[in-house]
């Protein structure tokens, strides 16, 4: 039995979910989004929650279980707070610049990085070590930040390079006489 599938998502005021031709779409302050529904679950909409459960008993069905609530909670989230990822940039000369729909990193390579920003995603840069990715969708403000880092991931000597807000990079000792 699935804790996290027993539980329904419950839709708060201001936001508006229908199921129709095998979607669910949620609308809400900041946007709208849609998810394709499973069909090993069945979902109902009422009073004021989405409550999820398997059609059937099979593994398969069970494993979709919760799954499907949580990505559906995330839905509401996203169209009522939004998700924010922040990059923490740590070098001597690697500064990052949001200018318009572009990211303007210096890495330490022999050119500056232009990172075409998608759209539904905001980045700014409070200052030129801080990148802020936000946007309703958790799955693309995830996916353009480890997008971002990829161009440069922390190396454990010095802790140079592009590391989430919070992340531990784990510090080796260099070389001994």
């Amino acid at each position: 039995m699935s804790r996290t599938g027993k539980k329904p998502v419950t839709v708060p005021s201001g936001v508006t979910a229908a199921i129709e031709g095998g979607q669910l779409s949620v609308k809400g302050p900041k946007g709208t989004l849609s998810l394709p529904l499973a069909d090993e679950v069945t979902y109902s909409i009422e009073d004021g929650s989405i409550a999820v459960k398997p059609a059937n008993d099979s593994k398969r069905a069970r494993a979709f279980w919760g799954m499907q609530r949580t990505l559906i909670a995330n839905l509401i989230t996203g169209v009522t707070e939004g998700y924010t990822k922040k990059l923490l940039i740590t070098g001597v000369g690697y500064r990052a610049n949001a200018q318009g729909k572009t990211l303007k990193l210096q890495l330490g390579y022999s050119h500056d990085v232009d990172f075409a920003v998608p759209e539904g995603i905001e980045i700014k840069t409070p200052d030129n070590t801080t990148v802020e990715i936000s946007g309703i969708d958790k799955q693309k403000v995830g996916q353009v930040a480890a997008e971002i880092r990829r161009w440069r991931k922390p190396e454990p000597y010095k802790g140079k390079g592009i590391k989430y807000a919070g992340e531990f990079i784990f510090r080796k000792e260099g070389k001994k006489k």
